[in-house]
């Protein structure tokens, strides 16, 4: 099983190339999350996200950010992120997962780095210092269902 998209993304497998090598969708998750198996028996069971994948009501208003220490630059970009939201005076809360069922249930796929704006998805990669500010000041004057790039 593998994390791709519908369209080649940052920091997920292309799905073209791993549509060519015989891998197949199996399950998908909003906005463009696409789980991919390579099917060895007929009939199998698909593989699927979990429940928690998608499932953000219960999540505070604002921004949060659930990551991992898989990438090495999350300890760098946490506290900028944090001290650019304290500097704007914006929401904003870090989830770091720790341990297997933390990642397991997590409201997206991608736990290495997903930050969220007021439940909805804002992006699985860390952005350059002047990508986020845009991005914060955007979501901040137009709210999440405008976003840019959403489809």
């Amino acid at each position: 099983m593998i994390l791709s998209s519908k369209k080649k993304m940052g920091f997920l497998s292309d799905p073209k190339y791993m549509g060519y090598k015989g891998f197949q969708t199996a399950d998908t998750a909003e906005p463009y999350f696409e789980l991919m198996y390579l099917p060895f028996e007929e009939g199998a069971l698909l593989p699927r996200f979990r429940d928690s994948v998608g499932r953000q009501e219960d999540m505070p208003g604002g921004f949060v950010l659930y990551y991992t220490n898989q990438c090495p630059f999350t300890a760098k970009y946490v506290p900028i992120l944090e001290e650019m939201a304290k500097a704007r005076n914006a929401v904003f809360r870090s989830v770091h997962i720790q341990i297997r069922e933390e990642a397991q249930n997590a409201p997206s796929p991608f736990t290495t780095f997903s930050l969220f704006y007021d439940g909805q998805l804002v992006t699985h990669e860390i952005l350059s210092e002047k990508k986020k500010i845009r991005k914060v000041m955007w979501l901040r004057q137009n709210g999440s269902s405008m976003m840019p790039g959403r489809q």
